[in-house]
């Protein structure tokens, strides 16, 4: 059996995908008993988190393997097969034991170095087992990827090259200010109470907000956990229905989102109606009439009070606001007129009188140009094309915030278009993947990288060698009924034989069996511990002849009984 992972991440699909793909308890329940009961697979595990869907399996066949899981994948999550494969990852072997160690240590959360991925893994591990469908294999894996990820953040400062994702997305609330400073005194909304909720609960009366109102669908959790911050410090918290969330956001500064709802929590009218707010103009919206530099109401484009039209103009053209580096007098302006006409209106530009201190927007002799050439274009062609730059987008001020919305739940709880409130600013999983790509990394990666290369190379040699115990126990215990064979025989032919006699003859053999396999067991477990060592087992088997139905009860009493430990202790 070989260990496979399938699945998608924030490193290898858009957030979109991701939010799409997310599998809720009961999806991941399924999906787990049906990998165990699909052929290539004995063992599944499924680590399942706001940035990604992993899916570990112990598999007898790769390629079998591969398109089993990934199409358990599409289906539990709703994705169509075609549309997720070119997002999926492949991992096989000693590959997928490094991902998954590099994971746990944040070498690979979206914000590198963040801990509350082992608390996931932890999690994980637990369902497995209580579901029966991690065996010995990925509760190996699963359990030395906890201490791994422990190791990494008590000997090395990976914890300073990032933060959990709720720390991360307060900073990013903060807009560059102390986060401690812009939360203090603030009202926060806490919509969820599981874990990343209690988490960013936890972290807002850290860093000292005023109140905490926590909202749940389930009203005793709600209430342990303002009990729990009330009990920890001097915020005071509360617990709210559901229901009550619109009141509360008339009263919040601050809202925090993680629930594990498949549609929206709040909804950008819901949020608009709480605070009386109105959308702002986007780039999909009919830009205001006028913009930065545009000329204001009341005159025209050379700085004058705005008549019927511009004084002695030989056409006779309308004023009409501009921007910057565009003449109402150039090309659309004049669009579709004679040459003749041009020919005037050219003259009359580069003799105009200019107003007392104006600024013409374009050089008159420029423009006269611009007028002369288009009337020898128009000689040609019968008439000016229509023909006019592409005007700049005005960048539309936007209110200082005075409510914070941060999205940690995936799928999303809180609609994006809330963006479009003035005086909301909104963080979820998509903007904090982008901020993260530019965050700088800490010296201390490296470190943990070669703690996660090191403990991989251990892992794998621990794997093979334990690969090859069963055949090992197997042949000792062939020698052992050898022995028991061979005295029993010995008592038959020499009955007079005392019981001390006896024994030290039986003694004897015995030392002398061991001595000649102690070597060679040695030795070949050493071997088989190298990379290419799986070899040696079989290699065994034939030199002794093992049954081997007799190596197989072997395994399968370690399986049982590493089984029973596991459950044990978790």
């Amino acid at each position: 059996m070989s260990l496979l992972v399938v699945g998608l991440s924030h490193r290898s699909a858009p957030v979109s995908v991701l939010e799409r793909a997310a599998l809720h308890a009961d999806a991941q329940v399924k999906l787990l008993q049906d990998t165990v009961a699909a052929e290539p697979a004995t063992e599944a595990a499924v680590l399942a988190t706001c940035n990604r869907i992993e899916l570990y399996a112990d598999v007898d066949k790769f390629h079998a393997g591969v398109a089993e899981l990934s199409t358990l994948l599409a289906q539990h999550s709703g994705v169509g097969l075609d549309e997720l494969t070119p997002y999926l990852y492949v991992h096989y072997e000693d590959r997928a034991v490094h991902h998954l160690f590099s994971v746990a240590c944040g070498l690979d959360s979206m914000v590198v170095g963040e801990g509350q991925i082992l608390g996931q893994i932890k999690d994980s591990l637990a369902r497995a087992q209580v579901l029966h469908t991690a065996g010995r294999l990925l509760n190996d894996l699963f359990q030395q990827a906890l201490r791994v990820g422990k190791r990494a953040h008590s000997e090395t400062g990976i914890d300073r090259a990032g933060q959990s994702l709720v720390t991360f997305g307060l900073e990013q609330l903060a807009l560059g200010a102390e986060v401690s400073d812009w939360a203090r005194g603030k009202k926060a909304l806490v919509i969820g109470a599981g874990s990343m909720s209690s988490l960013a609960a936890a972290t807002l009366a850290r860093v000292g907000v005023a109140e905490i109102v926590v909202a749940n669908r389930t009203a005793e959790r709600a209430e342990r956990l303002a009990e729990i911050l009330s009990d920890a410090g001097d915020v005071v918290a509360r617990a709210v229905p559901m229901d009550s969330v619109p009141d509360e956001l008339t009263r919040a500064d601050v809202v925090v989102s993680c629930t594990g709802a498949t549609g929206l929590v709040l909804t950008a009218e819901a949020v608009a109606a709480g605070r009386g707010w109105v959308a702002q103009p986007g780039a999909d919206e009919v830009p205001p009439p006028f913009g930065p530099g545009a000329a204001p109401s009341g005159t025209t484009a050379r700085g004058s009070a705005e008549p019927s039209g511009e004084e002695n103009c030989p056409l006779d053209l309308p004023p009409m606001p501009v921007t910057p580096g565009f003449s109402v007098l150039g090309e659309a302006a004049v669009a579709g007129m004679a040459a003749s006409e041009l020919e005037q209106h050219a003259a009359w530009v580069d003799n105009a009188p200019r107003p007392q201190g104006s600024v013409p927007v374009v050089d008159p002799a420029q423009e006269a140009d611009v007028i002369a050439a288009l009337a020898a274009t128009v000689a040609v062609i019968g008439r000016v094309p229509e023909r006019r730059r592409p005007e700049p987008v005005a960048e539309i001020p936007r209110p200082t915030p005075s409510l914070f919305l941060l999205d940690l739940a995936m799928p999303r709880d809180i609609d994006a278009a809330v963006h479009r409130l003035g005086g909301v600013r909104l963080v979820d999983i998509e903007s904090l993947a982008e901020a993260s790509a530019d965050a700088p990394m800490a010296a201390d990666v490296d470190q943990v990288r070669r703690i996660v290369a090191d403990e991989v190379a251990a892992f794998g040699a621990a794997l093979r060698a334990a690969h090859i115990t069963p055949t090992v126990v197997a042949l000792r215990t062939m020698a052992a009924d050898v022995v028991a064979s061979e005295i029993a025989r010995l008592d038959g032919r020499l009955p007079g034989l005392d019981d001390k006699q006896r024994g030290e003859i039986t003694q004897t053999v015995r030392r002398v069996v061991d001595k000649l396999l102690h070597a060679p067991t040695v030795r070949v477990k050493q071997l088989a511990a190298e990379p290419g060592g799986a070899g040696y087992a079989d290699a065994l088997r034939t030199l002794f002849d093992l049954d081997p139905e007799t190596v197989a009860a072997v395994s399968r009493a370690e399986d049982s009984t590493s089984d029973e430990k596991d459950r044990g202790s978790s």
